[in-house]
């Protein structure tokens, strides 16, 4: 799929009615649909609950909290690219705490132009993460497979007193024959056998 025509989902979490105009406007822009844009750290907890976002924009500090500790959490959560907006005289003191997270940071006042430029940056980070994202699953469906496997491969060995080398040679010679995945002839034994 085209960058272009990639759409990431997207949380505002602002109480700056100015500001969240004009970032809803910017965001849709950019390729986010949907925009919600919530004024505190409760209703973004609440929001994140119900369902996961590509971005979330926090500009600090809010009515309920500085929004810090909100930043941190969601950096950490899978698939999710966090910009926290400060002022410029906190920028230094936040950006120690939070660049070991992987939290974006702009400051305030900002222009279109340099926050169009964060956006880019969230952006490329989150295809970064797709990219992990897909290999995690190759990962975790090969180990599966190789679970599944060996399992197999002791249950001929107990049941049908072969060596691991024939029930390794076994299951491999019926993928073959059969035309299907070793998992799936690994998963037949173990229904026969258990």
């Amino acid at each position: 799929m085209d960058l272009m025509e990639r759409t990431y989902s997207a949380l505002v979490v602002s109480a700056a009615e100015k500001l969240n105009t004009a970032l809803s406007e910017l965001l849709a822009g950019a390729c986010c649909r949907p925009v919600s844009t919530v004024s505190n750290i409760s209703a973004a907890k609440r929001a994140c609950s119900e369902r996961s976002f590509d971005f979330v924009i926090i500009n600090s500090p809010l009515p309920d909290d500085p929004g810090i500790r909100f930043a941190i959490d969601m950096a950490a959560g899978k698939g999710t690219v966090v910009l926290l907006l400060v002022r410029g005289e906190f920028y230094d003191e936040v950006y120690d705490k939070v660049v070991v997270h992987g939290v974006f940071m702009l400051s305030r006042p900002l222009s279109r132009q340099l926050m169009e430029t964060g956006l880019d940056w969230m952006a490329s980070a989150r295809e970064r993460l797709r990219k992990l994202e897909k290999k995690t699953l190759s990962v975790e469906d090969k180990m599966e497979e190789i679970r599944v496997v060996n399992r197999a491969k002791w249950l001929l060995i107990s049941e049908l007193k072969m060596d691991e080398p024939q029930a390794h040679r076994y299951i491999e010679k019926q993928a073959m024959d059969r035309c299907i995945p070793r998992k799936e002839i690994a998963a037949e034994i173990i229904r026969t056998y258990t």
